[in-house]
């Protein structure tokens, strides 16, 4: 492993990291593919997808959440990504998705990120081996401008299940709306209610997510990964998908985004990732998952809309003042 280099950050940065003094303390929850033996479960396994996945049992995962590699020229550390050709990148998914695929219980759900370039390739693969449920399509605010195209501000996660019998829990993540024209029937508030902070609406989740936020620099859940994912985002797919005590499987576990929100929503979870640093990374997260639950814009059992406000003094959100806007 190469060493660790700690950046010089700003006073006010509350990204996480592990420093230099910490890295003997998380190297030593992380296992590796021999170790499998003596328990996987709530673990984060260092090594290469094709070397775990071999020694994995069969059947005993509720929920696979799938992050891999788009392709697109990206630099993971030790892990250079180069784009392929489109029927080469949809040939390593589809070794990636069935060396995995035998963990799954006949009642599982699968979820595969993608941007709008390989998401054609991600369909045809889980298409051919799995039930295809739907697409959803999110918000991601970053990204730089283009002069000649269109902000490329998407990305796609396809849902698919094993069987036609699978658990979905609807009532779980329901997003709470500021209602803008409340509509009263014979004087009756009609489907909206009025609190202390404002008139809200619970919502039916779609397909269509505009109320994620990207983690940066003061957010604690931020990282120096690449490519992070929000933790709002997964507790979406957890908690519709699953049961508390369920399991949750990551292959490209990254900074550990899913396994952090698994632990805070109650789930076990297993999680492979081939970059050291990203392991250990991942266990200071599950860390202080363990000291501190609060996932940014869930609270009260359902999902906020970006920009609501919400009652910052009983400390439903989890985040300070200056953060609410963010929800």
């Amino acid at each position: 492993m190469k060493a660790v280099t700690e950046k010089i950050r700003a006073k006010n940065n509350r990204t996480t990291f592990v420093s230099t003094s910490e890295v003997s303390v998380f190297k030593k929850r992380v296992i590796v593919p021999t170790d499998l033996q003596g328990g996987f479960l709530d673990k984060t396994i260092h090594g290469k997808l094709e070397d775990v996945a071999s020694k994995l049992p069969p059947a005993f995962v509720d929920l696979l959440f799938i992050d891999p590699p788009y392709n697109l020229n990206k630099d993971f550390g030790n892990n250079q990504f180069h784009t392929k050709g489109d029927l080469e990148y949809q040939e390593i998914f589809e070794r990636w998705l069935l060396s995995i695929l035998h963990t799954l219980k006949k009642t599982a759900s699968v979820y595969v990120c993608c941007d709008w370039k390989s998401s054609p390739a991600i369909y045809s693969v889980l298409n051919k081996h799995l039930n295809v449920k739907n697409r959803i399509t999110w918000e991601r605010e970053k990204g730089r401008g283009a002069l000649s195209n269109w902000k490329n501000c998407s990305e796609d996660i396809w849902f698919a299940t094993t069987s036609d019998i699978y658990k979905f829990n609807v009532d779980a993540v329901k997003l709470k709306k500021k209602v803008l024209a409340p509509y009263k029937e014979n004087g009756v508030a009609k489907d909206w209610t009025e609190e202390q902070n404002g008139k809200y609406r619970l919502t039916h989740p779609s397909n269509l997510w505009t109320d994620i936020t990207i983690p940066f620099w003061s957010m604690p859940e931020n990282t120096d990964h690449p490519t992070q994912k929000p933790e709002k985002l997964i507790a979406k797919i957890i908690l519709a998908s699953t049961e508390k005590g369920d399991t949750v499987l990551d292959p490209f576990l990254g900074s550990g985004t899913t396994s952090v929100v698994a632990k805070k929503l109650g789930r076990k979870y297993v999680g492979i990732e081939m970059n050291e640093e990203y392991c250990h990374l991942a266990e200071k997260r599950i860390q202080k998952a363990g000291e501190n639950a609060n996932i940014q814009g869930y609270s009260e059992g359902v999902f906020w809309e970006r920009n609501s406000l919400v009652d910052q003094e009983k400390g439903n959100t989890g985040v300070t003042d200056s953060m609410s806007e963010l929800l």
